[in-house]
């Protein structure tokens, strides 16, 4: 029987690969200039408490991880004939460009609370809007094609697109608002990135297709309940801590990045463009470094070395957080952030897909989207926590919004206090990575450990599990070999 496609006809070559990539400009490059832009646009441009704006990504953020496995229960459950993730990604790329740009009005209202809910409600109606375009988009390769080898081309050309998205969505802003406080500069700059974010992402739309199939029936509690017992595996809970320390040093930076520039080096925008330029690419060539050394070695050696690497460019700028510190060695320490930025990102992504197999040994179910998907909800939950922390450390070091909306200079103990915490947040999140990363419990022995029992259990392999072997699993998994493929163990229920 003939399968049934939505879309475009599949082709496999060049400009197939470049209309699925592109949509990845928005994905990897909104949430950049959201880190680094959004928090200063609260409080320079519109005056708000740094406590209170910091609150506003932290709530949208947990609305956000929230609403992930509702909408892959609902793209599950839909049928179109556009295909129901090209569906939801034709509506997601409107509902999420129009609600970005919304993100930047400013209602000039001297009410401070109607601000507050006005900026809280196209927080999350954003966040909403990119949740219906990212969700079916994460899931949309498998549907268009089963080749190992071909998705592995596709999804390469979606991280050139990621990278690319970074780089431009990191760089122009700084290009564009050269007054933190006007925020007419603003707008004109998510006018622009609205734009832009919205054509790719309907090019994807235009340019893919989908492999049409009968909806699954899991109700809304069950889509839960699976997901959360994700977090029996020892294994994934020590994932979750290189998850959560990697990308939350990494926030940090982005998040301070602008107030460090600004008010511990005195140097916005002259300082901002060529740092993270440097970072950037430094964070490119460190990827193209740490992928041959992890084929060669394990995952998990990629992050043991960049984590020291961070952590040594953090601690060095505490020499250089000053007006009037030379560029030369502040672009050196940050191409040594790059480049950790980069060992750490690698292996990690890497290291989550293993996370697949752990899990199947656990449950006998092969379950890639759930797995993933807990993992992004944890990340996101802490990606807003994070910057409610920034919020409450500028208020600590007694950030002055009204200064700061008038264009005038912090004190110099607010603008030394900004420098001590755009280091110090960085370096224990780089120290905590590392002792994951000690702690993880699977390389490559482990991991080949853990596919030949699954061979096992499936009856493909003869051999008997060896007393170092079950040990070996026990370590990896948390549980005691005899309890290790069991449906029950996709459940929250307890055997017996």
């Amino acid at each position: 029987m003939e399968e049934r496609i939505s879309g475009r006809k599949p082709h496999y070559g060049f400009f197939s690969r470049l209309t699925y990539g592109v949509g990845e400009i928005f994905g990897g490059g909104c949430f950049v200039i959201i880190n680094a832009f959004f928090l200063v646009f609260l409080t320079d441009a519109l005056g708000m408490n740094p406590v209170l704006a910091g609150t506003i990504p932290m709530i949208g953020k947990i609305w956000d991880a929230i609403t992930d496995p509702i909408m892959g229960n609902i793209v599950e459950r839909t049928k179109s004939k556009y295909g129901a993730k090209r569906f939801y990604i034709m509506v997601g790329s409107i509902a999420s460009a129009i609600t970005f740009v919304l993100m930047w009005i400013n209602i000039h209202s001297p009410s401070m609370t109607a601000n507050y809910v006005f900026y809280l409600v196209m927080y999350c109606l954003f966040n909403t809007g990119f949740t219906v375009l990212s969700v079916p988009y994460n899931g949309l390769l498998p549907d268009m094609m089963d080749d190992y080898a071909v998705r592995a081309k596709f999804s390469n050309m979606r991280m050139v697109f990621s990278t690319l998205g970074a780089a431009i969505c990191g760089l122009v802003p700084g290009m564009l608002i050269k007054q933190t406080y006007d925020p007419s500069q603003y707008m004109s700059c998510m006018l622009l990135f609205g734009a832009i974010f919205f054509v790719c992402s309907i090019t994807v739309f235009f340019g893919t297709w989908e492999k049409q199939k009968e909806p699954v029936k899991m109700t809304l509690l069950e889509s839960f309940t699976q997901a959360a017992s994700v977090f029996r595996s020892r294994s994934f809970l020590i994932f979750l801590g290189l998850y959560l320390f990697g990308q939350g040093g990494m926030d940090f930076i982005s998040g301070m990045a602008v107030y460090y520039v600004q008010h511990a080096l005195g140097a916005y925008p002259a300082y901002y463009i060529p740092i993270l330029a440097v970072l950037m690419i430094a964070q490119f060539v460190g990827m193209l470094i740490f992928g041959p050394v992890m084929s060669k070695t394990s995952k998990k050696l990629a992050i043991l070395i960049a984590a020291p690497v961070r952590l040594v460019g953090v601690l060095g700028l505490l020499a250089f957080s000053h007006h009037g510190a030379p560029l030369v060695p502040i672009l050196a320490l940050a191409a040594l952030i790059g480049l950790g930025n980069a060992g750490s990102l690698t292996g990690i992504f890497a290291i989550m897909a293993d996370m697949t197999d752990v899990d199947e040994l656990i449950t006998s179910i092969r379950r890639p989207g759930i797995v993933s998907s807990m993992a992004t909800f944890i990340r996101k939950i802490a990606s807003g926590f994070s910057v409610a922390i920034i919020g409450f450390m500028l208020t600590a070091v007694h950030y002055n919004e009204t200064l700061a909306n008038a264009g005038l200079e912090q004190t110099a103990a607010t603008q030394h206090g900004i420098g001590i915490c755009f280091v110090l947040a960085p370096a224990i999140m780089s120290a905590l990575l590392l002792v994951c990363a000690v702690l993880f419990p699977v390389t490559d022995k482990e991991f080949k450990m853990v596919q030949k029992d699954i061979a096992r259990r499936k009856g493909t392999e003869e051999s008997l599990a060896s007393e170092e072997e079950k040990a070996a699993l026990r370590r990896v998994t948390g549980f005691a070999y005899e309890d290790l493929w069991s449906p029950l163990n996709a459940t929250l229920k307890k055997k017996g």
